[in-house]
């Protein structure tokens, strides 16, 4: 087996890995990337990467890209669109949950910056958190059209402009999990609590006016903890890429459960 060799313009000092910029860069930005990969038997570490700004696109996806096909390709992460349409690239920049390709590096402030995966959530390697619990709770909640009447012959089932504006600001979520990972309820009871995603999920079938489950779904989300954890911090709203308010989504919810029990 050949040895494992530092690629060039790398080295490594206590604290992890450093990669420098190719001599002759005049404005480089350094990310400060976590790295683990359980296979190894190793503790996690930053790995530290000097990116020549002026051969690098704008989003910190770009550089995340360059950095893997420059300098370092054993680095992991999810990507997909580029067009935050596919919620993959989520992670933690800089502090603040968000999507890597919509997040530009010159938005974030101050040296270099930090990447890690999502809060909260087991790590499959480096910056690829665990999905399977979060799409075992998206799956829990049914998230299709359910009805009992037969359907029109020979059409759609047909809402008016008025009942599909009320999906506006639910059906747009992408299930990138940026949400339900800035939750501190979801981070302590993720095991009992659906979380901002699912639970905005929930509502958009909640008043989707051609579900006929409206019963059922309500009977399924009256729990102390499946939906009741939720305490309106609203670092879901302020995360969200989308733009979209699970809390307000979490709020009609429970109104609807209220107005239920009169």
């Amino acid at each position: 087996m050949a040895e494992f060799t530092l690629p060039k313009n790398s080295k490594i000092n206590g604290k992890g890995r450093v990669h420098r910029a190719p001599e002759g860069a005049k404005r480089t930005r350094t990310f400060k990337v976590y790295r683990y990969d359980p296979d190894s038997g190793e503790n996690p570490r930053y790995d530290r990467y000097e990116v020549d700004l002026d051969s690098c696109g704008p989003m910190v996806l770009d550089a995340l890209i360059k950095i893997k096909s420059e300098q370092d390709s054993t680095l992991t992460f999810r990507r997909s669109c580029r067009e935050g349409i596919c919620g993959s690239c989520a992670m933690n920049l800089d502090g603040k949950n968000g999507l890597a390709c919509t997040t530009a590096i010159e938005d974030i402030k101050g040296g270099e910056i930090r990447i890690t995966p999502l809060p909260h959530m087991d790590v499959i390697k480096d910056l690829v958190p665990d999905f399977t619990h979060f799409y075992a709770q998206y799956a829990s909640i049914q998230p299709w059209l359910q009805t009992v009447t037969p359907a029109p012959a020979g059409k759609e089932r047909l809402q008016s402009p008025e009942d599909r504006a009320k999906l506006d600001g639910l059906y747009e979520c992408i299930l990138c999990a940026c949400c339900s990972t800035s939750c501190p309820s979801y981070w302590w009871n993720a095991d009992k609590f659906l979380g901002p995603a699912i639970l905005l999920q929930a509502y958009r079938w909640l008043a989707d006016s051609r579900d006929e489950k409206t019963g059922e779904r309500l009977d399924d989300l009256e729990d102390p903890f499946r939906l009741y954890r939720c305490h309106t911090i609203m670092n879901c709203a302020n995360v969200c890429p989308k733009g979209l308010n699970p809390a307000k989504a979490i709020a009609e919810t429970k109104k609807m459960l209220a107005e239920r029990a009169v």
